[in-house]
């Protein structure tokens, strides 16, 4: 992220040193890592929370994928259902049905 080299650490202490003072460095050091320390930790638990959102999203996704399959099970087995129904129903009517001749014009 950024490319802070060993130099520009020796540079900032030094100047830091030189304004604040030898007595409040070390008070001022121990401040600003505690807010750094509290700047990472707000950051992974951000990170966190949106990794649980991106799984749970994938989940709802996932959710509605096998609503959607189960939605058309229920479809294949009710044109089976009716399919087997209309072979019953045409198996118990007569084999033979007679046909009426048309009427012959006169």
């Amino acid at each position: 992220m950024f490319d802070v080299g060993f130099s520009e650490l020796v540079m900032v202490g030094l100047v830091s040193l030189l304004v604040i003072g030898p007595e409040r460095l070390p008070k001022v050091a121990r401040l600003a890592g505690f807010w750094i320390g509290k700047a990472r930790n707000m950051a992974a638990v951000v990170k966190a929370e949106i990794a649980q959102e991106l799984h749970e999203e994938e989940f709802r996704q996932a959710l509605r994928e096998h609503a959607a399959l189960d939605e058309l099970e229920n479809i294949i087995q009710e044109t089976s259902e009716s399919v087997s129904s209309i072979k019953t129903s045409l198996e118990k009517q007569p084999e033979h049905i007679e046909a009426t001749e048309p009427n012959e014009p006169k």
